[in-house]
C-alpha cells in the first residue's frame, strides 16, 4: 500500500525544512537537528509525576501514572542509534506508555557514541535494569511485574537485557528494532531513501556505535538476531512492532520468527503504509496512537498474567 498520508505530510515537512542528510552531519549536529522532531510528539498524556533518578548510576527518569500502586514497572530505552536521543525527547512517549499500561516507566539516559562506544549502551541499561528489579518497590512498583521496551536502537537494547534478565521480566516491547547489525536485509535496501531512517544513516549510526570497538557487527553482543536458541528460549514473551517503509523492518520481523521458533510467545505486529518513527508520533501519526494501544493492551496482559 501507499505511504499512509499522515506519514507523508511529515516526509514532505522534513523535506521542505532542507537539513542535510545525517550523514553528513557530525553527533552534536545530528542530536540538535533530530531533537526538533521530539517536539511534534506534544506533551504527552496526564501522568502523576516525572522525577529524576539515578537507576544504579544511569541518569533515569520515572514516569509514574495516576492511580494507586504499586504499579507494574516498564524500563524503557530511547531510540536514536546509540548516537542521539534522551528520555527528555522520549518524555511524551513515555507519559502515554505510562497512561495506557498503568505502569511506572523508568526511561533511561543510557551512554551515547561515539564518545562511548559499544558495549557501553548496553552495559548502562543492563545495570539500571537491574537496579529497577531491586528497587522497584522504593518507586512504587512492583518488583515482580517487570518489563522492557525501546524503540529503534533502543528495542535492540531492550532485546539484548531481555536475553540477559529474561527470567526476571514479564514481557519485552520491540518497536522497530534493530537486530542485525550487518545491515543486511532486503528491507535495507527496498527502503534505503526517502523514508525518514535511511539505509545512510543507518551506516553512520552503526559506525559510529561500533568503529573503535572490539565488537563486530556479527556479535551476538550486539546482534540479538544471531544469539543461541537456548538463549532465547529464556527471553520473555514479546510485543514486536514493525513499520512497512522501514529499512529496519525485516530484521524486526526476523526477530520475532527467531523467538517464536525458540519457544517464546510473540505478537508481532506490521503496519502497513508507515515509516520509522511513526510509534512515537501519534500526535501527527494516527497509527502511533493505535499501536501503542495495542502494545499496552498486550503489556497490561503481561502483567496480569501468574508469574512463572
Amino acid at each position: 500500500m501507499p505511504v499512509d498520508p499522515a506519514a507523508q505530510q511529515l516526509l514532505t515537512l522534513m523535506e521542505q525544512a532542507g537539513e542535510p542528510p545525517l550523514e553528513e552531519m557530525t553527533p552534536p549536529q545530528a542530536r540538535e537537528t533530530f531533537g526538533a522532531l521530539a517536539a511534534l510528539a506534544g506533551p504527552g498524556a496526564d501522568v502523576a509525576s516525572v522525577v529524576d533518578v539515578d537507576a544504579g548510576g544511569v541518569p533515569a527518569v520515572v514516569v509514574t501514572p495516576p492511580g494507586d500502586g504499586p504499579f507494574p514497572v516498564v524500563v524503557w530505552m530511547h531510540g536514536g542509534g546509540w548516537v542521539i536521543g534522551s528520555s527528555g525527547e522520549a518524555l511524551a512517549l513515555t507519559k502515554d506508555l505510562a497512561a495506557s499500561a498503568e505502569a511506572i516507566v523508568v526511561s533511561l539516559d543510557y551512554r551515547l557514541a561515539p564518545e562511548h562506544k559499544a558495549p557501553a549502551a548496553l552495559d548502562d541499561c543492563l545495570a539500571a535494569t537491574r537496579w529497577v528489579l531491586d528497587h522497584a518497590a522504593d518507586l512504587g512498583g512492583d518488583p515482580q511485574r517487570v518489563a522492557v521496551g525501546g524503540d529503534s536502537a533502543g528495542g535492540n537494547l531492550a532485546a539484548l537485557v531481555a536475553l540477559e534478565l529474561g527470567d526476571r521480566l514479564r514481557h519485552q516491547l520491540l518497536v522497530y528494532p534493530v537486530t542485525d547489525l550487518t545491515l543486511s536485509h532486503p528491507s535495507i535496501r527496498e527502503n534505503a531513501d526517502g523514508y525518514l531512517l535511511t539505509k545512510a544513516g543507518m551506516e553512520w549510526f552503526r559506525d559510529h556505535y561500533l568503529d573503535g570497538s572490539d565488537i563486530e557487527p556479527t556479535d551476538a553482543k550486539v546482534s540479538p538476531l544471531v544469539a543461541d536458541p537456548a538463549v532465547l528460549a529464556r527471553a520473555p514473551s514479546a510485543t514486536v512492532v514493525t513499520a512497512e517503509f522501514d529499512p529496519l523492518r525485516d530484521e524486526g520481523e526476523a526477530y520475532a520468527t527467531r523467538l517464536r521458533e525458540a519457544g517464546v510467545e510473540v505478537d508481532h505486529r506490521r503496519y502497513d503504509g508507515q515509516i520509522h518513527a511513526f510509534f512515537q508520533l501519534g500526535a501527527v501519526v494516527p497509527d502511533g496512537v493505535a499501536a501503542i494501544g495495542h502494545a499496552t493492551e498486550n503489556l497490561r496482559r503481561a502483567f496480569a498474567a501468574e508469574a512463572m
